[in-house]
């Protein structure tokens, strides 16, 4: 008999957020989540401020198999002019009955919210980590990626869901890259800077607090016609700009910008998990953060995770610049990976500059929906 309890205490939450370390056990693609980040995205996150979130555990014979968080997402109903319900940290045993009472489950407090439809996985939703891994999953993710086994997708077309969009991950490996392009990119930047007075600069992380400002505003328009987008709150932004800067590498982070107003940017971090698949079950204490601090140099890979340029300033090269900028800075230190993701499947000119300068399509993540 599957029993499902919905997270009330502070033990339920704590068993919520470890259940994957134990599913995944065998996995050895798997990365653990640090479970102070995770607890602060489940209770304390300013997400909680304007939208709701009922987290969810399944037991069989009081064996816990299953999790799944119900989330109603105001701020993006009201921007998309939308009753969508949204479901996410799903992580499940190979079981349709299981994952079948989990979806329900969530679609009954969705259904009492308003909802008519559900979407996901979002966790808790576009600004942060979504999407199912649907293509690749012989590799571990990186960082702020998600990560499954492949058979969640037979357990979320076996409960209805189907394809809403898709989502691409681009893989440089070693110094494989097109060389020539990268040229041409250089060009392209002084035809920019020389015709319509853009430049493209880092990111002043001594004036981060007046430069987070700017970007800001440049993120709630660069996105703003992406599926699922809904703009950050303030509150929302400062608290992902404060946690980015302390794993930020200046010579990966480039702002776009013409007579000192920014109209794009392009933002890559170390690829953190290379450290966090050695901290136990994402516990920095006792020794994990040791792991962390003294590791950190030793990274060997970046993801390009926040690219944009707003509405006016598309179609110029800009998207371009960027990336190739950052993807010269990778080659200059001689890492050994790199990752830009995600972008939509949709998204010609983005993924056509991506190919231009050797990018591989190498993972695919779907975002789920359902009427309800």
């Amino acid at each position: 008999m599957i029993n499902i309890v919905a997270v009330s205490s502070k033990k339920e939450l704590a068993a919520f957020i470890d259940f994957p370390h134990d599913l995944y056990a065998n996995d050895s693609n798997y990365v653990p989540e640090l479970f102070i980040a995770q607890r602060d995205l489940l209770t304390t996150h300013p997400f909680h401020k304007h939208s709701s979130l009922q987290c969810f555990l399944a037991y069989e014979n009081q064996k816990l198999v299953g999790r799944i968080a119900a989330i109603f997402n105001t701020n993006h109903n009201k921007f998309n002019n939308a009753s969508d319900g949204f479901f996410g940290f799903f992580d499940c045993i190979n079981n349709q009955e299981v994952a079948n009472e989990l979806f329900e489950t969530a679609i009954k407090w969705l259904k009492e919210k308003g909802a008519n439809k559900l979407v996901g996985p979002a966790n808790p939703s576009t600004n942060e980590t979504c999407g199912l891994l649907v293509k690749g999953f012989d590799s571990p993710p990186m960082v702020m990626m998600p990560y499954n086994p492949a058979y969640y997708m037979d357990l979320f077309e076996g409960a209805g869901l189907h394809k809403q969009v898709d989502m691409i991950a681009w893989s440089w490996k070693g110094q494989n890259y097109n060389d020539k392009s990268l040229q041409m990119l250089d060009r392209l930047k002084e035809r920019l800077e020389r015709n319509s007075k853009i430049v493209i600069r880092k990111i002043n992380l001594k004036k981060f607090k007046e430069e987070a400002n700017k970007l800001r505003e440049v993120y709630n328009h660069a996105w703003d016609k992406n599926m699922g987008f809904f703009p950050m709150t303030n509150e929302e932004f400062d608290y992902t700009a404060k946690d980015l800067k302390l794993i930020l590498d200046p010579d990966f982070a480039y702002v776009a910008e013409q007579d000192g107003k920014i109209v794009g940017f392009g933002v890559a971090i170390p690829d953190l998990n290379q450290i966090l698949r050695t901290i136990k079950r994402g516990r920095l204490l006792p020794t994990g953060i040791f792991k962390l601090l003294l590791n950190k140099k030793k990274i060997q890979g970046i993801r390009i995770m926040l690219l944009g340029v707003v509405e006016g300033y598309r179609k110029m090269g800009i998207e371009a610049c960027l990336y190739g900028t950052i993807i010269k800075e990778y080659r200059r230190k001689d890492l050994k990976y790199a990752e830009a993701s995600w972008t939509l499947e949709h998204n010609d000119m983005v993924n056509r500059a991506i190919e231009a300068i050797g990018g591989d399509p190498y993972k695919k993540y779907r975002i789920y929906e359902k009427a309800i």
